[in-house]
């Protein structure tokens, strides 16, 4: 019987790591999910700026605009990542500075070229996606401290069904009151600081009147990638992240919340122990 259900997969935060976009590319060929948007921040935290436009534009894969790629496209000064920690904002302009100098004039014109945002239809259901927000490019929206007012609300106005984002990193899933569905996919250049060095992607598959959002992990050989970064002279700080799953950065936006999950799975206990 022929599977009717619609599928894509989506993913976010490239973060100029060549090893986790090889993976997930790899991944979803396997799981036959030809059908795949990128939702942005090709740059930063990695050291292969320039490779990791040059793959998605090869492949080709769609990809909305993130904010570091509006920044890089356009030359500007800093990733406008929304940062208000000094140590995140010292950090995040070391990552920039190395990205810029890095990628080519053909690479800045493609990511200036790239959309905002983007809609289609899946199973009838009318589907937005943004980098941050529908609001901003570099809105943070974290799982705790989104309501499901304030989600309604950002539906309403960007008349959405489901509304998929990236930015923070981290990925999460909630089924409103209304039915609809909001999604961030995170990043699969960074691990989603749950101690587990890989990349998440997610999938969208709706047949039937049934949406399904599912979360898949991509493990990938991170110690390549970690010496390469050593190699670069990137902060030793982003490649303790790589080999361990935890993050040491840009903790300054993130919810208390989400820290005391990071902290709660850290003491949990291992299948070996």
């Amino acid at each position: 019987m022929t599977d009717a259900r619609e599928r894509v997969a989506l993913f976010g935060g490239v973060y100029a790591n060549l090893e986790a976009l090889a993976a997930v590319l790899t991944d979803l060929s396997a799981r036959g999910l030809s059908r795949c948007w990128c939702l942005g921040d090709l740059g930063g935290f990695g050291p292969d700026p320039e490779e990791c436009v040059t793959a998605l534009r090869e492949v080709p894969v769609p990809t909305v605009q993130g904010n570091y790629d509006h920044s890089i496209g356009h030359r500007l000064a800093d990733c406008a990542c929304g940062y208000t920690d000094a140590d995140d904002q010292r950090f995040a302009q070391l990552s920039y500075d190395f990205t810029d100098a890095q990628v080519s004039e053909a690479s800045r014109e493609w990511l200036r070229s790239l959309p905002a945002e983007a809609r289609f239809t899946l199973a009838g259901r009318r589907v937005l996606l943004c980098h941050g927000s529908p609001r901003r490019q570099n809105e943070f929206l974290w799982e705790s401290t989104c309501s499901d007012a304030f989600l309604e609300r950002l539906c309403d106005q960007s008349e959405a069904e489901v509304l998929a984002c990236s930015h923070t990193g981290l990925h999460w899933h909630r089924v409103l009151p209304s039915g609809r569905h909001v999604v961030n996919v995170g990043a699969i250049g960074r691990p989603a600081h749950d101690g587990r060095p890989g990349a998440w992607i997610t999938e969208l598959s709706a047949g039937a009147g049934v949406l399904e959002i599912a979360f898949h992990h991509v493990a990938y050989d991170h110690r390549p990638l970690a010496r390469r970064m050593q190699a670069a002279g990137l902060p030793a700080e982003f490649i303790e992240t790589v080999r361990t799953g935890w993050w040491t950065t840009c903790f300054g936006n993130m919810p208390v919340r989400e820290r005391l999950r990071a902290d709660d799975l850290r003491r949990a206990p291992t299948s070996a122990g």
